[in-house]
């Protein structure tokens, strides 16, 4: 290392100058990799460089960087009286000197809110001197839905995306950066930034690629506006799109066909590794604030005593839960019998809300499976979480290969169904008042946590467009805004599905509630949980409380039309459970947990109903052989 010595006669009148010129030194201290250290001598005082005061008559620099130490030489080669000022001096040619050789990546955060298994966030760190990590705000994603204007980031997920953000500065700045926050548009934000940081000084831009329309519109405009080179990653799905065993066009439209071409191959890559500490931030950034609550005119939402999901938004819980989840309560190990629950918050994984953001990658939840598998067990529940995993991709290259057909009325398959838009019956869908308990419960579960179990999805979405005949957007639109684990290929897909216009090889595939509700709420305490009007009827007759006589709804303090409404529609098929006193739970069915990922199958149940219309997904795969 050089080092430079500098006389600094002291004058009061240059305190200012010096204070100024190694505050500047302080702030770039990390950038030049300059340390400052006093020389300790009786007549001589130290210098606090951290209170930027300076009370030293000389001072030592220890400088790595050849340039700088020139920068140095030329302009403190004569001490005097004006010491201080050449140092100031020096101090500023610093600054431009950093500024004209820096190597500036911006990496662009949209739904990777992670630090590990994050491939923009290591290609910046290899390709840059500085990294500026940034997250927009976007106002598109607090607007309207499409065709029916819900919020289209309710107040659950706002508080769930608030918390991730702040998560992610905060992990960011425990390996030296920190997150730049704004608001705004991205192609507008980043096109501002390059320009303050100096076109000539930003090397490039890279973000996480989608595959969404109103995504991909804002990673064109971004090409077109930024003005610097545009580095694109995949690094949404469990499996690489380019390691498929076929071309995205050629995708299967089974997910059966799919899930077994992708598990012979076997191919899922190894996690990313970060390094311990970061690039630095370029200068002169201002890191902003993250938003709060009354920035987007919304009250934020209290928490439900009975959320199934208690948990915060953010890598670091995402993690704490996949190691609580697998290791310390061995969950793992029961899922696949347990994934249909619908009271506490064991009874799945509840990975879906952090998967959507992109707070835990799917590599990082398979290879810590595999690694459970290596030291605990291997069985079906554990291989049923990595078949969830599979679901999830699968949504994701439906919606690469169909583009925008996800989202039209007549989806992916093209059919032209009569559907309604009877909105008041739409209104009581959406807040629980249909007259049908188990529908009401969970759809009031959704408006007050943002979160519905696997199961509870499934049936929601049955009833709206196979008894209802609603316009299955409207269902879609809704679970948009008010699903904290809302992913927008999983969603439709899933929406698509239900709606018999998707990926189903069955066509008339539809959930019989009475009896999903007995086979999975046997003695009615998740009704009794979500729909307090009813708390007083007993065990699992309240899944058909229209059919009570006067004397038993009057005992429970009922009045059917006024204290709770009469049911919007009565299936003929219901009627076959009337009376029937409960079932267990151990049915099979159920298909995938979250983020809208959880399209339905149904339990295959007892009964005289055809047997088709109840076969689970356990039932569909029964021929598989999980690894």
């Amino acid at each position: 290392m050089d080092l430079i010595f500098v006389e600094a006669p002291w004058f009061d009148c240059n305190l200012v100058w010096a204070t100024q010129a190694l505050w500047l030194m302080y702030e770039y201290r990390r950038v030049a990799r300059t340390v400052v250290e006093p020389r300790q001598a009786p007549h001589r005082m130290s210098a606090d460089l951290d209170s930027v005061f300076c009370k030293t008559k000389e001072m030592l620099f220890i400088v790595e960087n050849e340039t700088l130490v020139q920068e140095l030489h030329t302009h403190t080669h004569t001490p005097d009286a004006n010491s201080c000022f050449c140092i100031f001096e020096a101090a500023v040619h610093m600054q431009r000197t950093i500024k004209s050789t820096m190597r500036t990546v911006i990496c662009l955060f949209r739904n990777d809110l992670r630090l590990h298994d994050n491939e923009a966030l290591q290609w910046a760190h290899r390709n840059s001197d500085h990294i500026l990590p940034l997250y927009c705000f976007d106002p598109r994603h607090f607007k309207g839905t499409y065709h029916f204007g819900f919020p289209k980031t309710g107040p659950h997920r706002l508080k769930f995306l608030l918390e991730s953000i702040e998560d992610l500065r905060q992990n960011l700045q425990k390996h030296g950066s920190n997150l730049i926050v704004r608001q705004g548009k991205p192609e507008a934000v980043v096109p501002e930034l390059v320009k303050q940081l100096g076109t000539e000084n930003v090397e490039a831009l890279v973000f996480q690629t989608e595959v969404t329309q109103e995504e991909v519109d804002v990673e064109k405009k971004l090409k077109e506006k930024c003005g610097v080179k545009v580095h694109t990653v995949w690094g949404h799905t469990l499996n690489h799109v380019d390691d498929l065993p076929f071309k995205p066009h050629n995708l299967p439209d089974v997910y059966t066909q799919f899930r077994k071409r992708v598990e012979s191959q076997d191919r899922v890559r190894q996690e990313i590794a970060m390094p311990e500490t970061l690039r630095p931030l370029p200068p002169d950034v201002d890191p902003g604030n993250v938003p709060s609550f009354d920035d987007f005119g919304m009250p934020k939402p209290q928490a439900a005593s009975s959320s199934v999901f208690p948990f915060p938004g953010g890598e670091t819980t995402a993690l704490c839960r996949l190691e609580s989840y697998l290791w310390k309560t061995d969950n793992v190990a029961t899922y696949k019998e347990t994934r249909n629950g619908m009271i506490g918050s064991e009874y799945s994984t509840k990975f879906s809300p952090w998967l959507a953001h992109g707070c835990i990658s799917p590599r990082k939840i398979y290879w810590e499976i595999k690694k459970y598998e290596r030291e605990r067990t291997a069985n079906q529940s554990t291989y049923w979480v990595i078949f969830e995993l599979l679901w999830r991709d699968y949504f994701r290259f439906v919606a690469l290969k169909y583009g925008n057909r996800i989202f039209f009325l007549e989806g992916i398959q093209g059919k032209n169904i009569p559907w309604k838009k009877d909105m008041k019956q739409f209104e009581a869908w959406k807040e629980g008042r249909t007259g049908v308990p188990y529908v009401d419960a969970n759809m009031r579960e959704l408006m007050a946590t943002g979160f519905m179990s696997n199961r509870g999805r499934q049936n929601v979405a049955s009833f709206l467009t196979k008894d209802l005949h609603l316009d299955w957007r409207l269902g879609a639109e809704w679970f948009e805004s008010a699903l904290i684990d809302h992913d927008v290929c999983s969603n439709y897909g899933n929406w698509l599905y239900s709606a018999g216009l998707g990926n189903d090889p069955r066509e008339d595939r539809k959930f019989n509630v009475v009896k999903q509700g007995l086979d999975y709420d046997s003695n009615g305490d998740y009704v009794r949980l979500w729909v307090p009007e009813l708390s007083k009827v007993q065990g699992g007759s309240v899944h058909f409380v229209w059919t009570l006589n006067s004397a038993v709804l009057s005992h429970s303090d009922v009045s059917l039309g006024e204290t709770y409404p009469t049911p919007l529609v009565v299936a003929p098929e219901w009627s076959r459970h009337f009376g029937r006193p409960g079932s267990s739970q151990s049915r099979g069915g159920g298909a995938r947990g979250g983020g809208g990922r959880n399209r339905g199958r149904g339990g295959h149940g007892h009964g005289s109903e055809p047997p088709h219309k109840q076969r689970g997904i356990d039932f569909y795969f029964k021929n598989s052989n999980p690894r």
